[in-house]
């Protein structure tokens, strides 16, 4: 589990036209991470 203030673990998803991102990749730019629940479900 990730702490506030600490640094998130490198990690890679799926990007917009089948390609993927890594968040080393980013680094030194500022990131925002967003979750929220399952497309097209309540809450």
């Amino acid at each position: 589990m990730v702490e506030i203030g600490f640094k998130a673990p490198d990690f890679t998803l799926p990007a917009t036209g089948g390609q993927e991102i890594t968040l080393s990749q980013l680094a030194g730019k500022k990131v925002v991470l967003y979750f929220y629940p399952k497309d097209n479900t309540p809450g």
